[in-house]
Protein backbone atom coordinates (compact mmCIF):
# COMPACT_ATOMS: atom_id res chain seq x y z
CA UNK A 1 0.00 0.00 0.00
CA UNK A 2 1.05 3.57 -0.65
CA UNK A 3 0.51 7.00 0.44
CA UNK A 4 -1.10 9.29 -1.88
CA UNK A 5 1.57 11.03 -2.46
CA UNK A 6 3.75 8.28 -3.16
CA UNK A 7 1.24 7.57 -5.37
CA UNK A 8 1.71 10.48 -7.32
CA UNK A 9 5.00 10.77 -7.69
CA UNK A 10 5.08 7.29 -9.11
CA UNK A 11 2.06 8.01 -11.75
CA UNK A 12 2.22 11.66 -12.91
CA UNK A 13 4.98 12.25 -16.21
CA UNK A 14 3.51 15.34 -17.43
CA UNK A 15 5.44 18.36 -17.59
CA UNK A 16 7.56 18.99 -14.87
CA UNK A 17 6.78 15.57 -12.93
CA UNK A 18 9.66 14.13 -11.28
CA UNK A 19 8.79 10.64 -13.32
CA UNK A 20 8.58 12.26 -16.49
CA UNK A 21 12.01 13.76 -16.47
CA UNK A 22 13.31 10.47 -15.49
CA UNK A 23 11.86 8.59 -18.13
CA UNK A 24 13.31 10.84 -20.20
CA UNK A 25 16.79 10.07 -19.68
CA UNK A 26 15.85 7.08 -22.36
CA UNK A 27 15.00 6.60 -25.45
CA UNK A 28 11.57 6.09 -25.52
CA UNK A 29 8.98 4.47 -28.19
CA UNK A 30 6.76 6.48 -30.19
CA UNK A 31 5.24 4.37 -32.86
CA UNK A 32 5.56 1.64 -34.48
CA UNK A 33 8.08 1.79 -38.33
CA UNK A 34 4.92 0.04 -40.14
CA UNK A 35 2.22 3.28 -39.22
CA UNK A 36 5.38 5.46 -41.61
CA UNK A 37 6.11 2.99 -43.49
CA UNK A 38 6.11 5.04 -47.05
CA UNK A 39 8.12 7.83 -48.13
CA UNK A 40 5.72 11.12 -48.19
CA UNK A 41 3.03 9.09 -46.93
CA UNK A 42 0.43 10.01 -44.13
CA UNK A 43 1.75 11.50 -40.98
CA UNK A 44 0.81 10.20 -37.97
CA UNK A 45 0.03 11.63 -34.62
CA UNK A 46 1.91 10.40 -31.43
CA UNK A 47 1.81 11.37 -27.91
CA UNK A 48 4.83 10.94 -25.33
CA UNK A 49 4.96 12.05 -21.65
CA UNK A 50 1.74 14.50 -22.59
CA UNK A 51 3.87 15.87 -25.32
CA UNK A 52 1.94 16.02 -29.21
CA UNK A 53 3.64 15.29 -32.01
CA UNK A 54 3.79 14.36 -35.34
CA UNK A 55 6.05 11.61 -36.80
CA UNK A 56 6.48 10.95 -40.88
CA UNK A 57 8.77 9.82 -43.12
CA UNK A 58 9.90 12.42 -46.07
CA UNK A 59 10.88 12.09 -49.34
CA UNK A 60 14.45 10.68 -48.95
CA UNK A 61 13.12 8.17 -46.56
CA UNK A 62 13.91 9.63 -43.07
CA UNK A 63 11.87 9.82 -40.42
CA UNK A 64 11.02 13.16 -38.41
CA UNK A 65 9.17 13.77 -34.79
CA UNK A 66 8.45 16.77 -34.52
CA UNK A 67 5.86 18.71 -32.23
CA UNK A 68 2.85 18.40 -33.63
CA UNK A 69 1.28 22.11 -33.46
CA UNK A 70 2.92 24.28 -36.16
CA UNK A 71 5.73 27.35 -34.55
CA UNK A 72 3.48 29.73 -36.70
CA UNK A 73 0.09 30.06 -35.29
CA UNK A 74 -0.57 26.67 -33.83
CA UNK A 75 -2.66 24.38 -35.77
CA UNK A 76 -2.04 20.56 -35.76
CA UNK A 77 1.21 19.20 -38.61
CA UNK A 78 -0.78 15.77 -38.85
CA UNK A 79 -2.74 17.32 -41.17
CA UNK A 80 0.02 18.78 -42.75
CA UNK A 81 1.35 17.87 -46.75
CA UNK A 82 4.10 15.38 -46.79
CA UNK A 83 6.17 16.77 -49.89
CA UNK A 84 9.38 17.14 -51.38
CA UNK A 85 11.50 16.65 -47.90
CA UNK A 86 9.12 18.59 -45.42
CA UNK A 87 5.92 18.44 -43.99
CA UNK A 88 3.53 21.49 -45.06
CA UNK A 89 1.46 23.09 -42.83
CA UNK A 90 -2.12 23.82 -44.49
CA UNK A 91 -3.06 26.73 -42.97
CA UNK A 92 -0.17 29.25 -43.98
CA UNK A 93 2.01 26.97 -45.91
CA UNK A 94 4.94 26.72 -43.60
CA UNK A 95 7.27 23.98 -44.00
CA UNK A 96 9.67 21.85 -41.91
CA UNK A 97 12.09 19.40 -42.27
CA UNK A 98 12.48 16.37 -39.57
CA UNK A 99 15.45 18.30 -38.47
CA UNK A 100 13.15 21.02 -37.38
CA UNK A 101 14.33 23.30 -40.19
CA UNK A 102 11.77 25.87 -41.46
CA UNK A 103 12.11 25.45 -45.08
CA UNK A 104 9.61 27.54 -46.37
CA UNK A 105 7.19 30.48 -45.34
CA UNK A 106 4.73 31.12 -48.50
CA UNK A 107 2.79 33.46 -46.50
CA UNK A 108 6.17 35.31 -45.98
CA UNK A 109 8.04 37.58 -48.43
CA UNK A 110 11.19 36.02 -49.45
CA UNK A 111 13.23 38.75 -48.34
CA UNK A 112 12.26 38.66 -44.65
CA UNK A 113 15.03 36.28 -43.70
CA UNK A 114 12.35 34.82 -41.35
CA UNK A 115 13.18 30.89 -42.22
CA UNK A 116 16.73 31.28 -40.94
CA UNK A 117 15.30 32.56 -37.60
CA UNK A 118 13.03 30.53 -37.06
CA UNK A 119 13.19 26.49 -36.05
CA UNK A 120 10.56 23.86 -35.26
CA UNK A 121 11.29 21.78 -32.11
CA UNK A 122 12.26 18.46 -33.42
CA UNK A 123 13.46 15.29 -31.85
CA UNK A 124 16.57 12.97 -32.53
CA UNK A 125 15.55 9.20 -33.90
CA UNK A 126 16.26 5.72 -34.50
CA UNK A 127 14.47 2.78 -36.14
CA UNK A 128 15.00 -0.04 -34.56
CA UNK A 129 13.18 -3.29 -33.97
CA UNK A 130 10.26 -2.36 -35.60
CA UNK A 131 9.76 0.78 -33.56
CA UNK A 132 10.55 4.44 -34.25
CA UNK A 133 12.37 5.99 -31.01
CA UNK A 134 12.57 9.84 -29.86
CA UNK A 135 15.47 11.05 -27.46
CA UNK A 136 13.05 13.51 -25.29
CA UNK A 137 16.01 14.88 -22.68
CA UNK A 138 18.53 17.10 -23.07
CA UNK A 139 19.15 17.91 -26.60
CA UNK A 140 22.37 19.20 -25.70
CA UNK A 141 23.85 15.54 -24.54
CA UNK A 142 21.72 12.90 -26.52
CA UNK A 143 23.26 9.14 -25.78
CA UNK A 144 24.08 7.05 -28.11
CA UNK A 145 20.94 4.47 -28.99
CA UNK A 146 21.20 1.41 -26.66
CA UNK A 147 19.48 -1.85 -28.51
CA UNK A 148 16.57 -3.16 -25.89
CA UNK A 149 17.13 -6.38 -24.95
CA UNK A 150 14.12 -7.69 -26.96
CA UNK A 151 15.54 -6.34 -29.68
CA UNK A 152 18.96 -7.08 -29.66
CA UNK A 153 20.38 -8.05 -33.19
CA UNK A 154 19.42 -6.80 -36.17
CA UNK A 155 18.68 -10.78 -37.48
CA UNK A 156 16.18 -11.54 -35.13
CA UNK A 157 12.52 -11.28 -35.75
CA UNK A 158 10.10 -9.01 -33.95
CA UNK A 159 6.78 -8.89 -34.16
CA UNK A 160 4.94 -6.49 -32.12
CA UNK A 161 0.94 -5.96 -30.85
CA UNK A 162 -0.21 -2.15 -30.17
CA UNK A 163 -2.84 -1.08 -28.07
CA UNK A 164 -3.42 2.30 -26.42
CA UNK A 165 -4.89 2.12 -23.56
CA UNK A 166 -6.49 4.72 -20.99
CA UNK A 167 -5.19 3.89 -17.75
CA UNK A 168 -2.32 5.08 -16.05
CA UNK A 169 1.41 3.23 -17.16
CA UNK A 170 2.15 1.92 -13.87
CA UNK A 171 -1.24 -0.39 -13.39
CA UNK A 172 -0.11 -1.92 -17.00
CA UNK A 173 3.52 -1.93 -15.91
CA UNK A 174 2.40 -4.12 -12.56
CA UNK A 175 0.51 -6.15 -14.26
CA UNK A 176 3.04 -7.19 -16.92
CA UNK A 177 6.08 -7.98 -13.81
CA UNK A 178 3.08 -9.94 -11.58
CA UNK A 179 3.84 -13.87 -12.51
CA UNK A 180 1.04 -14.81 -9.57
CA UNK A 181 -2.25 -13.79 -11.46
CA UNK A 182 -1.15 -15.89 -14.77
CA UNK A 183 -2.73 -18.76 -12.86
CA UNK A 184 -6.08 -17.59 -12.57
CA UNK A 185 -6.53 -15.02 -15.03
CA UNK A 186 -5.08 -16.81 -17.79
CA UNK A 187 -5.50 -20.18 -16.97
CA UNK A 188 -7.54 -20.90 -19.85
CA UNK A 189 -4.76 -19.73 -22.02
CA UNK A 190 -1.94 -20.85 -20.47
CA UNK A 191 -3.02 -24.36 -19.47
CA UNK A 192 -1.35 -27.11 -17.20
CA UNK A 193 -0.19 -29.91 -18.98
CA UNK A 194 2.50 -33.11 -18.41
CA UNK A 195 5.59 -31.04 -20.59
CA UNK A 196 8.82 -30.73 -19.60
CA UNK A 197 8.94 -26.90 -19.74
CA UNK A 198 6.29 -24.30 -21.25
CA UNK A 199 5.40 -24.44 -24.94
CA UNK A 200 3.61 -22.99 -27.35
CA UNK A 201 0.66 -24.12 -30.02
CA UNK A 202 -1.29 -22.07 -31.99
CA UNK A 203 -4.30 -21.51 -29.93
CA UNK A 204 -2.25 -22.01 -26.03
CA UNK A 205 0.90 -21.25 -24.29
CA UNK A 206 1.10 -25.24 -21.86
CA UNK A 207 3.03 -24.58 -18.53
CA UNK A 208 4.28 -27.80 -16.44
CA UNK A 209 2.44 -26.53 -12.94
CA UNK A 210 -1.40 -26.39 -11.65
CA UNK A 211 0.49 -24.59 -8.93
CA UNK A 212 -1.52 -21.18 -8.05
CA UNK A 213 0.58 -19.66 -5.41
CA UNK A 214 3.90 -19.50 -6.31
CA UNK A 215 7.08 -18.59 -3.72
CA UNK A 216 8.40 -15.07 -4.73
CA UNK A 217 12.13 -14.27 -4.96
CA UNK A 218 13.85 -11.00 -6.06
CA UNK A 219 17.38 -9.74 -6.78
CA UNK A 220 17.39 -5.87 -7.16
CA UNK A 221 19.77 -4.66 -9.72
CA UNK A 222 21.30 -1.27 -11.23
CA UNK A 223 18.86 -1.63 -14.36
CA UNK A 224 15.75 -2.64 -12.32
CA UNK A 225 15.29 -5.98 -10.96
CA UNK A 226 14.90 -10.25 -11.87
CA UNK A 227 12.42 -12.21 -10.16
CA UNK A 228 11.52 -15.94 -9.89
CA UNK A 229 8.10 -17.63 -9.49
CA UNK A 230 8.79 -20.66 -7.84
CA UNK A 231 6.18 -23.41 -8.64
CA UNK A 232 5.50 -27.22 -8.00
CA UNK A 233 5.94 -28.41 -11.32
CA UNK A 234 3.34 -31.56 -12.43
CA UNK A 235 6.12 -34.15 -12.49
CA UNK A 236 8.33 -34.98 -9.74
CA UNK A 237 7.93 -31.96 -7.84
CA UNK A 238 9.46 -33.58 -4.20
CA UNK A 239 13.17 -32.78 -6.33
CA UNK A 240 12.34 -30.30 -8.47
CA UNK A 241 11.11 -26.42 -9.05
CA UNK A 242 9.12 -24.91 -11.74
CA UNK A 243 11.18 -21.39 -12.36
CA UNK A 244 9.79 -18.44 -14.10
CA UNK A 245 11.86 -15.49 -14.00
CA UNK A 246 10.87 -12.23 -15.32
CA UNK A 247 13.20 -8.99 -15.35
CA UNK A 248 12.07 -5.56 -14.76
CA UNK A 249 14.35 -3.14 -17.14
CA UNK A 250 13.44 0.52 -15.75
CA UNK A 251 11.85 2.54 -16.30
CA UNK A 252 8.73 0.13 -18.43
CA UNK A 253 10.06 -2.85 -19.88
CA UNK A 254 9.37 -6.45 -18.93
CA UNK A 255 11.14 -9.37 -20.53
CA UNK A 256 8.43 -12.40 -19.74
CA UNK A 257 9.72 -15.80 -19.31
CA UNK A 258 9.57 -17.50 -22.77
CA UNK A 259 8.02 -20.62 -23.90
CA UNK A 260 10.10 -22.85 -26.66
CA UNK A 261 9.66 -21.24 -29.61
CA UNK A 262 10.38 -17.64 -28.61
CA UNK A 263 10.65 -15.24 -26.33
CA UNK A 264 8.04 -12.61 -24.53
CA UNK A 265 8.74 -8.96 -23.90
CA UNK A 266 6.67 -5.74 -23.59
CA UNK A 267 7.12 -2.09 -23.45
CA UNK A 268 4.54 0.46 -21.58
CA UNK A 269 5.42 4.13 -22.99
CA UNK A 270 2.83 6.63 -21.11
CA UNK A 271 1.24 8.64 -23.28
CA UNK A 272 0.26 10.83 -20.72
CA UNK A 273 -0.53 10.86 -16.83
CA UNK A 274 -3.99 8.55 -17.61
CA UNK A 275 -2.80 6.58 -21.02
CA UNK A 276 -0.49 4.10 -21.80
CA UNK A 277 0.99 2.80 -25.53
CA UNK A 278 1.33 -1.05 -24.78
CA UNK A 279 3.09 -2.93 -26.80
CA UNK A 280 3.11 -6.74 -26.66
CA UNK A 281 6.65 -8.69 -28.72
CA UNK A 282 7.17 -11.60 -29.28
CA UNK A 283 10.64 -11.75 -30.66
CA UNK A 284 13.46 -14.43 -31.61
CA UNK A 285 14.68 -16.71 -34.67
CA UNK A 286 13.11 -15.92 -38.03
CA UNK A 287 11.88 -19.33 -38.55
CA UNK A 288 9.99 -20.02 -35.11
CA UNK A 289 9.11 -16.69 -34.06
CA UNK A 290 5.48 -15.70 -35.27
CA UNK A 291 4.73 -13.43 -38.30
CA UNK A 292 3.35 -10.28 -36.96
CA UNK A 293 -0.12 -10.46 -38.26
CA UNK A 294 -0.15 -14.36 -36.58
CA UNK A 295 1.08 -13.15 -33.53
CA UNK A 296 -1.64 -10.10 -32.90
CA UNK A 297 -4.46 -12.95 -34.20
CA UNK A 298 -3.39 -15.02 -31.67
CA UNK A 299 -3.42 -12.20 -29.44
CA UNK A 300 -6.80 -10.93 -30.44
CA UNK A 301 -5.08 -7.51 -31.20
CA UNK A 302 -5.60 -6.99 -34.89
CA UNK A 303 -6.64 -3.50 -36.12
CA UNK A 304 -10.13 -3.54 -37.78
CA UNK A 305 -11.11 -6.85 -35.85
CA UNK A 306 -10.32 -5.93 -32.12
CA UNK A 307 -8.90 -2.59 -32.71
CA UNK A 308 -9.81 0.51 -34.38
CA UNK A 309 -7.60 2.32 -36.88
CA UNK A 310 -5.81 4.37 -34.06
CA UNK A 311 -5.05 1.14 -31.88
CA UNK A 312 -7.52 1.67 -29.15
CA UNK A 313 -9.48 -1.19 -27.98
CA UNK A 314 -12.97 -1.96 -29.16
CA UNK A 315 -13.30 -4.07 -25.81
CA UNK A 316 -14.53 -1.86 -23.17
CA UNK A 317 -16.19 -1.84 -19.83
CA UNK A 318 -19.36 -0.04 -21.58
CA UNK A 319 -19.34 -3.49 -23.77
CA UNK A 320 -17.74 -5.85 -20.81
CA UNK A 321 -14.89 -6.92 -22.85
CA UNK A 322 -17.07 -8.71 -25.06
CA UNK A 323 -17.74 -11.33 -22.10
CA UNK A 324 -18.99 -14.41 -22.96
CA UNK A 325 -20.39 -15.99 -19.97
CA UNK A 326 -21.63 -18.90 -21.88
CA UNK A 327 -18.18 -19.83 -22.34
CA UNK A 328 -17.57 -19.41 -18.58
CA UNK A 329 -20.46 -21.73 -17.68
CA UNK A 330 -18.80 -23.87 -20.25
CA UNK A 331 -15.35 -23.79 -18.09
CA UNK A 332 -13.60 -20.79 -19.72
CA UNK A 333 -12.03 -19.05 -16.19
CA UNK A 334 -13.02 -15.30 -17.78
CA UNK A 335 -14.90 -15.66 -20.79
CA UNK A 336 -12.80 -12.84 -22.58
CA UNK A 337 -10.63 -14.31 -25.86
CA UNK A 338 -7.02 -13.33 -25.78
CA UNK A 339 -5.10 -13.21 -22.65
CA UNK A 340 -4.05 -9.86 -23.12
CA UNK A 341 -7.26 -8.49 -23.22
CA UNK A 342 -7.98 -10.47 -19.99
CA UNK A 343 -5.46 -8.00 -18.72
CA UNK A 344 -6.51 -4.96 -20.11
CA UNK A 345 -10.12 -5.67 -18.40
CA UNK A 346 -8.80 -5.73 -15.06
CA UNK A 347 -5.92 -2.84 -15.72
CA UNK A 348 -8.94 -0.54 -17.04
CA UNK A 349 -11.36 -1.35 -14.04
CA UNK A 350 -8.78 0.03 -11.62
CA UNK A 351 -10.08 3.56 -13.14
CA UNK A 352 -7.16 5.65 -14.64
CA UNK A 353 -4.93 6.19 -11.86
CA UNK A 354 -5.11 3.08 -9.53
CA UNK A 355 -5.79 3.93 -5.98
CA UNK A 356 -2.73 2.02 -4.11
CA UNK A 357 -3.85 3.38 -0.72
CA UNK A 358 -6.85 0.83 -0.31
CA UNK A 359 -5.04 -2.15 -1.83
CA UNK A 360 -4.24 -5.58 0.66
CA UNK A 361 -0.85 -6.78 -1.15
CA UNK A 362 0.17 -10.26 -0.08
CA UNK A 363 3.03 -12.44 -0.45
CA UNK A 364 2.48 -13.36 -4.03
CA UNK A 365 2.73 -9.31 -4.18
CA UNK A 366 6.35 -9.03 -4.19
CA UNK A 367 7.40 -8.07 -7.35
CA UNK A 368 4.96 -5.44 -7.09
CA UNK A 369 6.33 -3.73 -3.57
CA UNK A 370 10.11 -4.18 -4.86
CA UNK A 371 8.51 -2.46 -8.56
CA UNK A 372 6.92 0.74 -6.77
CA UNK A 373 9.94 0.78 -3.79
CA UNK A 374 12.76 0.63 -6.37
CA UNK A 375 10.83 3.61 -9.00
CA UNK A 376 9.97 5.88 -5.93
CA UNK A 377 13.39 5.34 -4.65
CA UNK A 378 14.93 5.49 -8.34
CA UNK A 379 12.93 8.98 -9.16
CA UNK A 380 13.92 10.78 -5.64
CA UNK A 381 17.42 10.02 -6.18
CA UNK A 382 17.19 11.54 -9.87
CA UNK A 383 15.71 14.39 -8.39
CA UNK A 384 19.30 14.97 -5.64
CA UNK A 385 21.56 14.07 -8.75
CA UNK A 386 21.91 10.43 -9.36
CA UNK A 387 22.07 9.09 -12.92
CA UNK A 388 18.85 7.73 -13.94
CA UNK A 389 18.04 4.12 -13.25
CA UNK A 390 19.30 1.77 -15.95
CA UNK A 391 21.27 4.44 -17.60
CA UNK A 392 25.35 4.51 -18.53
CA UNK A 393 26.76 2.24 -16.58
CA UNK A 394 23.65 1.00 -15.46
CA UNK A 395 22.24 -0.23 -18.30
CA UNK A 396 21.06 -3.96 -18.67
CA UNK A 397 24.41 -6.38 -19.61
CA UNK A 398 23.64 -8.30 -22.62
CA UNK A 399 24.05 -11.50 -20.64
CA UNK A 400 20.57 -10.82 -19.09
CA UNK A 401 17.41 -12.50 -20.34
CA UNK A 402 14.23 -14.03 -19.02
CA UNK A 403 13.98 -17.94 -18.32
CA UNK A 404 11.55 -20.70 -17.72
CA UNK A 405 12.70 -23.95 -16.44
CA UNK A 406 12.21 -26.86 -14.53
CA UNK A 407 15.42 -27.18 -11.78
CA UNK A 408 16.25 -29.37 -8.92
CA UNK A 409 15.69 -27.47 -5.60
CA UNK A 410 19.59 -27.42 -4.80
CA UNK A 411 19.79 -24.66 -7.72
CA UNK A 412 19.69 -21.11 -7.32
CA UNK A 413 18.09 -19.41 -9.62
CA UNK A 414 20.11 -16.31 -9.70
CA UNK A 415 22.91 -18.38 -10.89
CA UNK A 416 21.11 -20.46 -13.38
CA UNK A 417 22.86 -20.16 -17.19
CA UNK A 418 19.66 -18.73 -18.99
CA UNK A 419 19.77 -18.10 -22.46
CA UNK A 420 17.15 -16.78 -24.86
CA UNK A 421 14.94 -19.35 -26.36
CA UNK A 422 16.76 -19.35 -30.43
CA UNK A 423 16.23 -22.46 -32.51
CA UNK A 424 17.47 -25.83 -31.80
CA UNK A 425 20.90 -26.54 -33.20
CA UNK A 426 21.98 -23.28 -34.15
CA UNK A 427 24.13 -20.99 -32.48
CA UNK A 428 23.03 -17.35 -30.81
CA UNK A 429 23.86 -14.41 -32.74
CA UNK A 430 26.18 -12.83 -31.15
CA UNK A 431 25.43 -9.80 -29.30
CA UNK A 432 28.33 -7.26 -28.29
CA UNK A 433 28.56 -6.91 -24.33
CA UNK A 434 27.00 -3.18 -24.87
CA UNK A 435 25.39 -4.09 -28.00
CA UNK A 436 24.95 0.12 -28.69
CA UNK A 437 23.75 0.80 -32.10
CA UNK A 438 25.47 3.86 -33.78
CA UNK A 439 22.22 6.59 -34.43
Amino acid sequence: MLSEEENELLCRVEGDAPMGRLMRQHWTPVCLVEEVSEADGAPVKARVLGEDLVVFRDSDGRVGVLAEACPHRGPSLVLGRNEEGGLRCLYHGWKMDVDGNVLEMASEPAASGMTEKTKHKAYPTKEWGGMVWGWFGAQDAVPEFRAPAWAPTADVRVSIAKVLLPCNWAQVLEGAIDSAHSSSLHSSDMVPARVDSAKATDKTWLRPSTDKAPRMQVERTSYGFRYAALRRPIQNAGANDYVRSTVFVAPGTALIPPNNLYNVANVNVPIDDTNTAFYFIAWGHPAQTPETDTWRTFLRQTVGIDLDDRYRPLRNEDNRFWQDRQAMKAGNFTGISGFPNQDVAMWLTMGPIADRTRERLGASDLAIVEFRRQMIDAVRAFENGAPAIGTAEGAIPSSVCAFQAIVPKTTDWRKYEARFTWIDGQQDPEIEPSYLVSR
